[in-house]
């Protein structure tokens, strides 16, 4: 067998493996089992910038969904990965119902902590920035936050500021942080 055809076999049976059913006997397979898919959801969502699900909407969509070996996930089996992800921290759902959710590959404290680390090494200590700069500025351009969603930049820069590291600053219609 050629290496070449090995890896492709190898890379569907873990794509199979993956969409089964997530409700396992035994209770080791199934964490493995919502572990994968609850990293395969966060690098998804990273690679393709996704923020914001519907869930009936997603479940019928990539990761959730691979129409070319004709398999998906069931519906309970993606609210358990999503309610995975949530305890992570990771999902937080915008409504009671729970058709909608907010997804961040990052935690807010983990986008606090990289931009944070671009304040420091561009000398933005003890300086003021706008959200716009942080995320849409000529120095942010090459970050991995470079086009953070409002929301999640808002949450991140609290996450510093309870951290007493930056303070969230409001002059002439906009919005900015002072880091310290």
């Amino acid at each position: 067998m050629t290496e070449t055809t090995f890896s492709s076999r190898l890379a569907e049976r873990r794509v199979r493996g993956t969409f089964r059913s997530i409700i396992q006997p035994n209770l080791e397979t199934q964490k493995k089992q919502i572990e994968g898919w609850c990293d395969l959801v966060l690098l998804f969502s990273q690679h393709n910038k996704i923020c914001q699900l519907d869930v009936k909407e997603s479940s019928t969509n990539p990761p959730f969904s691979n129409p070319q070996i004709n398999r998906k996930l069931p519906l309970d089996g993606v609210y358990r990965v999503l309610e995975e992800l949530k305890a992570r921290g990771n999902v937080e759902w915008t409504d009671k119902t729970k058709s909608r959710c907010l997804l961040m590959w990052r935690t807010p404290d983990e986008w606090g902590k990289l931009i944070y680390k671009w304040a420091s090494k561009n000398g933005f200590l003890n300086s003021v920035c706008t959200l716009f700069e942080i995320t849409q500025g000529d120095d942010s351009k090459s970050e991995e936050f470079s086009g953070l969603e409002d929301w999640l930049l808002k949450r991140s820069l609290d996450s510093l500021q309870r951290q007493h590291k930056a303070e969230m600053i409001s002059f002439d219609g906009n919005e900015g942080v002072k880091f310290f």
